[in-house]
């Protein structure tokens, strides 16, 4: 039977799929990690990961594992985190983070509907950029991110939606787009495309001239777009937060709406965490 030590380690390894960066989070040797892996491996009888100079990935059978196991280990370590919790009642502090003011609103509210049901816990609250999120995540910077969905990652849970808002495109005042009422999807491939670092499948079919600018945050790309440097997708609160001279905001027609809640670390989901994401469903479910 497997123990605990080694099926941790798969699964970081798995999200990580580089021995260096699994050690740093397991706190253990590189050579630690290899010697895990490969007892793991003896143990099923079969390669789980594909081990080259230059990349680690996994094989089918690392692929099948990893899936049927990653939701069996989250429930235990939430079980294990629901006793300790259970024990000792839902105190000490929740690290929450967000990307920018109209996240830092919605979070405000929910604090407040949290600190009711939770009077021994506090809650701390960090601006985060979109370069940081995954980083500070999958390193225990923060408990819980507002960020964009999808945020993919076997390492990562995703909570209830808790916005859906219509995309716009934030493009310089005197760009031929600021003229029109709307700018059909198909158009984006016509044009220069600001990105920031977090994944946005849809974006990634629909604007194949995209110009990454992964540690930028969101004035900085406002001002890139304002300067004429190319289009920023962005969504409706942007334009109600963040008016410029400099800027015009223009619906983008054949766009799925972009979707915002909440994501934390797979196996930190501690009552604090829960009763957060609880909380924020139920503020959003109110009407108003």
């Amino acid at each position: 039977m497997p123990r605990w030590q080694e099926l941790e380690t798969f699964l970081t390894l798995a999200g990580e799929l580089h021995f260096g960066r699994t050690a740093e989070r397991l706190h253990v040797s590189t050579a630690q990690v290899s010697q895990t892996i490969r007892k793991l491996e003896r143990r099923i009888g079969a390669p789980l990961f594909t081990r080259t100079s230059r990349r680690v990935e996994l094989t089918p059978a690392g692929r099948r594992f990893r899936a049927d196991l990653g939701p069996a280990f989250s429930a235990v370590e939430a079980a294990l985190a629901d006793a300790v919790e259970a024990g000792r009642g839902v105190t000490g502090t929740l690290r929450v983070a967000f990307g920018d003011a109209a996240g830092g609103q919605l979070l405000a509210g929910v604090a407040e509907r949290f600190r009711q049901r939770a009077p021994g816990c506090s809650v701390e609250f960090r601006e985060v950029r979109p370069a940081e999120v995954l980083p500070w995540l999958r390193e225990g910077e923060v408990d819980v991110v507002l960020t964009g969905l999808p945020l993919p990652g076997p390492d990562l849970v995703t909570g209830p939606v808790l916005v859906r808002e219509r995309r716009f495109l934030a493009v310089a005042a005197g760009h031929p787009f600021a003229r029109r009422d709307a700018v059909p999807v198909a158009d984006l491939a016509r044009v220069t495309v600001l990105r920031w670092s977090l994944p946005d499948p849809w974006l990634d079919d629909h604007a194949p001239d995209t110009e990454p600018r992964p540690r930028a945050g969101l004035q900085e790309l406002l001002t890139l777009a304002g300067a004429g440097a190319g289009v920023l997708p962005v969504g409706a609160h942007v334009r109600r937060y963040h008016p410029r001279p400099d800027v015009a905001y223009v619906p983008l027609d054949g766009a799925p709406p972009l979707e915002w809640g909440l994501v934390w670390a797979a196996g930190t989901a501690s009552a604090r965490v829960r009763a957060f994401a609880e909380a924020a469903a139920e503020l959003v479910r109110e009407p108003g």
